[in-house]
């Protein structure tokens, strides 16, 4: 079995990525694994009208990132006394920067909450975990919701 160095967190501050979490800090004390948190903001756009399409607002993108990177650097305080973590933020698709993120750091663990979308949610908003499986280049391990005992 391959050795586990490093474990891609994808956090968006959902409970279910921060369960995700939780699960890879199990996969870190039993590895001695590094923790890398990622965040993605999506980039965003409005429509302004037909004739101009659609338009980027950079000053909101950059706010958007100084608060991600404020959350994700809270989370790797609280962690960094126990473990070996840094945190990143970047600006693309979730699922597409997950995967530049896993190739780039040579990433040996991809650890994702699951939201649980079914039915019309799932078809609407598709899912992030589900592409990342398809694409990824190393292990994926799939955090489901906690269900109520």
């Amino acid at each position: 079995m391959k050795e586990v160095k490093k474990i891609l967190i994808p956090i968006d501050f959902s409970e279910h990525s921060l369960f995700a979490l939780d699960y890879a800090k199990l996969f870190a004390e039993k590895f001695n694994a590094e923790l890398i948190l990622l965040n993605v903001v999506e980039p965003v756009m409005f429509v302004a009208d037909l004739t101009m399409g659609q338009i980027n607002v950079p000053s909101i993108e950059s706010e958007l990132i100084q608060k991600s990177e404020s959350k994700i650097k809270e989370i790797a305080d609280v962690l960094k006394d126990k473990y070996n973590v840094r945190g990143l933020v970047k600006l693309g698709k979730p699922y597409a920067e997950i995967i530049e993120t896993a190739k780039s750091e040579n990433i040996d663990l991809i650890v994702i909450g699951s939201h649980g979308h079914t039915g019309v949610e799932h078809l609407l908003f598709g899912s992030t975990a589900e592409k990342v499986i398809r694409k990824a280049t190393c292990p994926v391990l799939i955090v489901r919701p906690q269900t109520q005992k």
